[in-house]
């Protein structure tokens, strides 16, 4: 949002129902000039990671600048093939057999976790007909991440194939290796990662076709450094012949949407308690889950203005709290808050946990008009069940 009265007026408008995930056009349109830069700068190119931000009626902008999608399901693929086109990448630890041939019809990448996966597939691939790429994804034991939840290369990971663990004598047939190694990071955490996976697998990229250096590239953050991304990405094209692909998850959607909530409640318990229309584990799990405090617009820390409150979720888990913030003036039932940065691995992830209906789903267009692509209600509910 271009500034916090801006976002409050363009918020304001009462047709915007509560819980309801509120994506700005023009932010998104924002980050995706940003990527366009970096693919023209480098010849790189960029897939939306469908695992952070699979909002499909925003896909008709997002095509105009990205060249595709990464897929980690037989359902993000389809959805990525029927609503995205471009290329299909797909990677995943493994999938079920019965997917096989669904998947194999979307997919224009395809990226094996193990020579043994590869070894089961390589033959029905190749009596497909399909011009699918196929690839390997290596793991270089390299860690940047510091939360081991989210750390790919960690002691113990099932995410990759070791130096210890490749075999180059079953390479016929791959076209390409992919690694993944960052979540949320600056272009530095890159360019420490490359020369550990060029000393351990540079060797085989003579015979490689592209290489897929994965996601966690925070590259639309106000503080990431473009530059030295470009410089990392033109510097390893220079050495080697190879397509560079870039599976951003968050940079797409990041700081483009805001979930709005209502205060329902406020009940005291040695402190103020806002219990909202929203929850932290159904609607925002990554609030529990990395855990972090999302920014409330107007809110400071506790203490910080007058008035301190909890802000709480409407479900029966006693943990279901978002955090602590203080504000200028008391909340009152029926206040609405605007949590900041809600748009990426929020609607992949909720949930409807105690029956609790899935926020509503909008878009701020370019204009300014808010226009409400989803609500959800009983069915939603019902037919995850049996």
């Amino acid at each position: 949002m271009k500034n916090a009265s801006d976002m409050q007026a363009r918020l304001s408008d009462p047709r915007i129902p509560t819980p309801c995930y509120v994506v700005d056009e023009s932010r998104l349109l924002k980050n995706l000039k940003i990527l366009e830069m970096v693919q023209e700068r480098t010849g790189c190119r960029i897939l939306l990671a469908l695992k952070g931000f699979a909002m499909f009626s925003l896909f008709p902008v997002i095509r105009e600048y990205l060249c595709g999608v990464a897929a980690s399901s037989v359902d993000e693929a389809r959805l990525g093939a029927e609503a995205f086109g471009g290329e299909v990448h797909f990677c995943a630890p493994a999938f079920p057999d019965a997917h096989f041939d669904e998947l194999l019809s979307y997919c224009h990448h395809m990226v094996f976790n193990s020579f043994s996966f590869w070894n089961r597939y390589k033959t029905r691939i190749a009596d497909s007909g399909r011009p699918v790429r196929c690839g390997i994804r290596v793991n270089p034991e390299h860690s940047e991440v510091k939360t081991p939840i989210y750390d790919p290369c960690g002691p113990g990971s099932r995410l990759g194939v070791t130096r210890e663990q490749f075999d180059p004598g079953r390479l016929a047939g791959i076209s390409g290796l992919h690694f993944h190694t960052l979540c949320e990071l600056n272009a530095d955490a890159l360019a420490r990662t490359l020369p550990v996976f060029e000393k351990k697998f540079g060797v085989y990229l003579a015979d490689m076709e592209w290489v897929n250096f994965g996601g966690g590239h925070h590259i639309t953050r106000d503080d990431y450094n473009v530059q030295l991304l470009c410089d990392v990405i033109s510097d390893f094209s220079r050495r080697y012949s190879l397509q560079i692909y870039l599976e951003p998850g968050e940079a797409i959607a990041l700081n483009t949407g805001v979930l709005m909530a209502s205060v329902l409640d406020i009940v005291h318990n040695g402190m103020a308690i806002a219990i909202l229309d929203t929850s932290a584990a159904a609607h925002m799990p990554d609030v529990l889950e990395m855990p972090y405090r999302p920014v409330v617009e107007g809110a400071g820390t506790p203490g910080e203005y007058p008035f301190t409150y909890r802000l709480a979720g409407l479900t029966c888990l006693a943990g279901d709290v978002i955090g602590d913030y203080s504000f200028t003036a008391p909340l009152q039932v029926g206040d609405r808050l605007i949590f900041h940065d809600m748009a990426h691995y929020t609607m992949v992830k909720n949930n409807t946990f105690n029956g609790v209906r899935l926020p509503s789903i909008g878009i701020l267009t370019c204009d300014g008009e808010f226009r409400l692509i989803r609500q959800f209600g009983y069915t939603d509910y019902r037919n995850r069940l049996s």
